[in-house]
């Protein structure tokens, strides 16, 4: 089974790495012609028809699965067992259960990246004054594994677990850039999906776009993914040298510290990448 690897951080240089599996290894993939179990199949259908905060009934669940009623109940049933799945307290349908939560905490802290990264980005924050992110390949988007918020009180949505687009945003462009097998699952997935006006959907426009990234070292995105909204991200490296994350920052679109934000940003990225034990 084709997989990408988070490499975390070496003490002693003892390697750990935590395996994320790329979309063509989802239950249902034949392309590889590894064997499936239909059960788990179906069971990662139910959970993924119910993302995204979705609240659904058996026969909702069915039509979306191409499943008969009778067979989406025993699957929900089974799940909701293992609290993978919970039932509306007064109604009839279904929405993700708590188990998945303490799974995706249990899978972040794992993360060796994570863990020693997150001095290194609140302090960036309180630097700069702006949100921040660390994100790694998910599928053919990214992940958001860390998250500050702008330090400035305001009420704001915690992004640690959102999933965004990968041709959309500076993190994304920072991982294609460095990982031919990211881009190509990005490309195979489906045609770019276009956002907002902004948005690069053609393929050859978003490969010349990677080019610049390598050669300047950055990646700037200007309200592709949403309006008002820009981001600079920079690649976070282990001691192979190899892009493990990247990290990024976002700033309104009418800032233009842009200069001062990339040193802030520079300096950062360079102290997660040494405590990951890259060198410079």
């Amino acid at each position: 089974m084709s997989r990408v690897f988070v490499k975390a951080s070496r003490r002693g240089h003892t390697d750990s790495r935590v395996p994320l599996l790329r979309r063509r290894d989802v239950p249902g993939s034949s392309t590889r012609g590894q064997p499936v179990i239909q059960a788990i199949d179906r069971a990662a259908g139910v959970l993924r028809a119910l993302q995204g905060s979705r609240h659904l009934g058996i026969t909702e669940l069915g039509s979306r699965l191409g499943l008969p009623p009778s067979t989406v109940h025993g699957i929900v049933k089974s799940l909701q067992a293992h609290g993978l799945v919970v039932q509306e307290p007064h109604g009839s349908r279904y929405m993700l259960g708590p188990t998945l939560l303490q799974l995706s905490n249990v899978y972040l802290d794992t993360l060796d990246v994570r863990a020693r990264a997150m001095r290194w980005t609140g302090d960036l924050s309180t630097r700069t004054g702006l949100a921040v992110r660390l994100g790694v390949e998910f599928f053919h988007e990214v992940i958001v594994i860390h998250h500050e918020p702008r330090p400035d009180g305001s009420r704001q949505m915690p992004e640690t677990g959102v999933t965004i687009p990968a041709h959309a945003s500076a993190l994304g462009k920072v991982l294609m850039a460095h990982h031919e097998e990211f881009l190509t699952a990005v490309l195979e997935h489906g045609p770019l999906r276009s956002l907002t006006a902004e948005t690069v959907i053609e393929a050859d426009a978003l490969r010349s776009e990677l080019a610049e990234v390598l050669a300047q070292g950055y990646a700037l995105e200007r309200e592709e993914a949403v309006l008002g909204e820009v981001s600079l991200a920079m690649p976070v490296t282990d001691r192979d040298g190899e892009a493990v994350a990247a990290l990024s920052v976002v700033l309104a679109s009418g800032e233009d510290n842009h200069d001062a934000v990339l040193q802030h940003l520079r300096e950062a990225a360079r102290n997660i990448s040494r405590e990951l034990g890259a060198r410079f």
